[in-house]
């Protein structure tokens, strides 16, 4: 009997979608269609393939109403958002207008002696891990440019948002993509992992836990195939005292709270400098206190359920240990009777903490910050720095060679300046340490769903 994946709904505990996990024979043949059907999809003319992709998107855009609902059911998002849209349209636009330079030929040499040159190939089944917090921002970080540079395209959605793929699929069939070039698979851990040890991809792009970037890559050990990981994160943002103090609390709490926290690049720590560390926190708090914790079908939730009470029961331990080392929390759950103890948790804001504590240290990926004063650049370097972590970090000054001169010391993969928690399609997505390696986004994310294919050509004259 087939494995049932399922996904429960955060918003009132149902099964709100089921499916069977593909048997592994199956699984294989679906793949070996796909690596069929790429050939074919590579040599039609670039702007066909763009056309037919960005096709793709616009049929997805006009089933926004569903999406926007299907995403509330599986995952919690208040519908007020609106989904993942404005995030999903950038990025296409973007990654469409740079292909034709980003795929171009490096001409070494054109003469009448030779031909010296370097393309970029595809190469050929890539394979898209998606995790459930932002399900269709992170797949087509990957899934764009690598349908657009020639390949065929594997889908695979987190349990929690089972219904993603299906949608996505929909959407590029209906834009002219052949079904068999990009499929919606839906798997268990175990053929997922046989699947990559034997060399089904030519990349595998994951989003998700550490300890699942950890399984791809045992999966992948010997086969030579390319990985790109996007894992853990505890991005700090760091308040100087000539920070514009009043955006300084808006964006911050906001990626702090935003998506119920759960978010790769959300603000998980923030460290201010003493003088103005008080009125940091008396403004945050008023910030916090005026969310709405909800139904997120009701218009006026401004902060929906955790995905899984799993995960509001992390967020809930790390906040009672440090509770029990000294810290205090400054929001009273009183205030937030819908918390009720599962999915549904309050947002939090801790001071007197410190990095003994695993809500300072450790991924908590829920409403909860903790807000630390420091003195001087070099403490909230090294704080900013102690962690496994390495996704972005967010400065808040007026003087941006002060920043520069931060930012080149701080061990991450984008640093931001007076914002954060966004992703600019035109400036490369990556991390370090335990948040993972290879990039996506910008003209270095075509790199990562190809590779170089040298041409050296001795013209002979009869």
């Amino acid at each position: 009997m087939a494995t049932m994946i399922r996904c429960i709904s955060p918003v009132d505990g149902r099964v709100y979608a089921e499916r069977p996990a593909l048997a592994a024979a199956e699984a294989h043949a679906r793949v070996a269609r796909a690596r069929a059907a790429q050939p074919a999809w590579a040599a039609l003319p670039l702007a066909d393939r763009i056309a037919r992709v960005q096709a793709g998107i616009a049929a997805l855009n006009a089933m926004k109403d569903r999406v926007v609902e299907d995403l509330a059911w599986q995952m919690g998002r208040p519908t007020r958002y609106g989904g993942e849209f404005g995030g999903v349209n950038e990025r296409s636009a973007y990654m469409a207008g740079i292909a034709a330079g980003a795929l171009a030929p490096v001409i070494a040499e054109e003469s009448p002696r030779f031909t010296r040159r370097i393309e970029r190939a595809p190469v050929g089944v890539v394979f898209v891990i998606a995790p459930w917090n932002y399900p269709y921002l992170t797949a087509v970080n990957t899934i764009l440019p690598a349908l657009i540079a020639g390949n065929a395209v594997i889908l695979k959605c987190a349990s929690q948002t089972l219904l993603v793929g299906e949608r996505l699929a929909e959407a590029m069939a209906a834009g002219g993509v052949p079904a068999d070039l990009f499929q919606n698979l839906v798997l268990d851990h175990a053929t997922t992992e046989a699947l990559i040890a034997a060399r089904a991809f030519g990349f595998v792009n994951f989003t998700g836990s550490v300890a699942g970037g950890k399984a791809i890559e045992r999966a992948a050990a010997g086969t030579f195939t390319a990985l790109g990981l996007e894992l853990g994160g505890k991005d700090p943002g760091y308040v100087m005292e000539d920070a514009d103090l009043d955006w300084a609390v808006d964006v911050l709490m906001d990626g702090a709270m935003y998506n119920a926290g759960q978010c790769c690049c959300g603000i998980e720590r923030i460290y201010v400098a003493r003088p103005l560390h008080g009125a940091f926190v008396e403004r945050a708090v008023a910030w916090a206190g005026a969310l709405r914790l909800g139904n997120p079908f009701d218009p006026a939730t401004t902060l929906g359920p955790m995905a899984s009470p799993r995960f509001a029961r992390t967020v809930r331990e790390q906040t009672a240990e440090a509770l029990a080392r000294g810290a205090r929390a400054l929001i009273d759950p009183a205030r937030f009777p819908e918390d009720d103890g599962g999915a549904y948790l309050a947002p939090q804001i801790l001071v007197d903490v410190d990095h003994s504590m695993r809500v300072m240290t450790e991924e908590s990926f829920g409403p909860v910050v903790g807000i630390m004063p420091v003195d001087g650049d070099e403490v909230a370097i090294r704080l900013m720095n102690d962690s496994p972590y390495g996704l972005t970090a967010s400065l808040w000054t007026a003087d941006d060679t002060r920043a520069w001169a931060i930012a080149r010391r701080i061990e991450t993969g984008t640093v931001f300046m007076n914002r954060a928690d966004y992703l600019d399609p035109a400036i490369c997505w990556t991390g370090c340490k335990d948040t993972g390696r290879g990039g996506a986004l910008s003209a270095l994310g075509y790199q990562a769903v190809t590779r170089p294919r040298s041409y050296h050509f001795r013209k002979v004259k009869p």
